[in-house]
């Protein structure tokens, strides 16, 4: 954090800036407000400090969502240094890119062993790219295995997979693994998990993929302390990593409390993964909190949720916020070759389905009504679960009786590349 001293010009960074930016659009309204949150934003994904820019006489203009209206109070800032004072927990905690890279590029033995990216998103959920586009991406940057992690299928907003739509891309996946591509693709999916632990997918068809992580989409800004829900999800058998953990995004969502020792020391026990969420508005977990999970032992898995070839590159802050974090890369999945992955997630499938008492906490009912808007009107909706506490396959609204049940779609998709950003 930073104190509330002056600070020279030099020493104002891309982290500063944004925050400057977000601090600029809460004073003013309209289109301008707008392009300085979008800005603000844009500033955690530079990949230079635009002091540099500042240097060499290149107009701030080039730097992305940056226009000749925002570059003024760049170049203000820039010149004449400025105060910033400690951030508000909506933008508290975040690396931006140039420092990532920075602070990658001064432990240059981190890049050594370095097998793959953990999650990513395709054109056939709310991606904006192939399977095929995002393997040839990921080779380009030298990893040797990606996972493919779309959205399944409660998450309606991001077109999300049912079964058979999964079984269908684990085929193509094979397909492409069969040409003898050099980077492995991974049949995967980031599976929605209700508030209460409970996955929305068959067990049987997630039997046969690779990884499964685990994620929470709904209330998501409760402010009461969260501890068994996380407790009880990490107790999902099907679940090899719990997906941006927090919930929470940039300027945007704080995300959920937690007792975060507890959290880290039960997912140690149970050999599920706490992830690193290294998109730049993301960032979740964040470096105190990895700090916890360091001194619990447990594993540890970096993603960049890219819904885009050219957001492959941010994996750097998941490594940098690991080093910050003193996390050691034993700990860490995506330094395992791929076999030993794979393995791995073998054996902790295993062990936790062969153990009953490990399984889902069923929630079991006919009907149940719930609250998708809390705190606002018409949110209130029946749905029907299995026995194991899933949502049923055929994806129903369930009405108050089964002659009022009806298949429904989202009201609204998500654009290609914008991703889910949940309640």
């Amino acid at each position: 954090m930073h104190s509330d001293a002056t600070m020279a010009a030099d020493a104002i960074t891309n982290a500063d800036i944004a925050e400057l930016l977000a601090r600029e659009s809460e004073c003013t309204e309209g289109r301008a407000a707008k392009a300085l949150r979008r800005a603000s934003r844009a500033a955690l994904m530079w990949p230079e400090e635009a002091g540099r820019l500042r240097d060499a006489d290149r107009p701030f203009t080039e730097l992305r969502a940056v226009g000749p209206f925002t570059a003024r109070f760049i170049s203000t800032w820039l010149r004449e240094g400025t105060s910033v004072r400690e951030r508000p927990p909506l933008r508290d905690g975040f690396l931006s890119y140039a420092q990532a890279r920075e602070v990658v590029a001064s432990h240059a033995d981190w890049r050594t062993g370095l097998e793959g990216d953990l999650q990513m998103h395709t054109d056939e959920t709310d991606g904006a790219a192939s399977v095929e586009a995002l393997v040839a991406a990921a080779r380009a940057l030298g990893h040797h295995y990606v996972a493919i992690t779309d959205h399944s299928k409660t998450l309606r907003i991001t077109n999300g997979m049912d079964e058979t739509r999964l079984a269908a891309q684990g085929e193509r996946i094979d397909a492409l693994n069969a040409t003898g591509m050099p980077t492995w693709a991974l049949r995967a999916i980031e599976m929605d998990l209700t508030p209460e632990g409970a996955g929305d997918m068959d067990p049987s068809a997630l039997a046969w993929l690779d990884f499964v992580l685990g994620a929470f989409h709904s209330k998501l800004r409760l402010r009461e302390d969260q501890t068994e829900r996380y407790l009880t999800a990490l107790a999902n058998p099907d679940v090899h990593v719990l997906a941006h953990p927090r919930g929470r995004i940039y300027n945007f969502r704080v995300g959920l409390s937690a007792d975060w020792e507890r959290v880290a020391r039960r997912a140690a026990e149970t050999g599920t993964a706490l992830e690193i969420d290294a998109y730049p508005d993301r960032q979740d977990l964040d470096v105190d909190r990895l700090r916890v999970v360091a001194e619990s032992g447990g594993w540890v898995s970096i993603g960049t949720d890219a819904h885009t070839p050219s957001e492959l590159v941010f994996f750097e802050i998941g490594i940098a916020a690991a080093i910050l974090a003193g996390l050691p890369r034993e700990r860490i999945l995506n330094y395992l070759p791929l076999r030993q992955l794979r393995e791995c997630a073998g054996r902790i499938r295993a062990r936790r389905h062969g153990d009953p008492a490990k399984r889902s906490v069923a929630m079991a009912g006919k009907r149940e009504t719930i609250d998708t808007t809390p705190g606002k009107q018409g949110g209130s909706r029946y749905v029907r679960r299995d026995s194991g506490g899933r949502f049923s396959t055929d994806q129903v609204r369930a009405g108050r009786s089964v002659a009022q049940d009806r298949r429904v779609k989202a009201k609204n998709k998500a654009p290609k590349g914008m991703k889910d950003r949940g309640d």
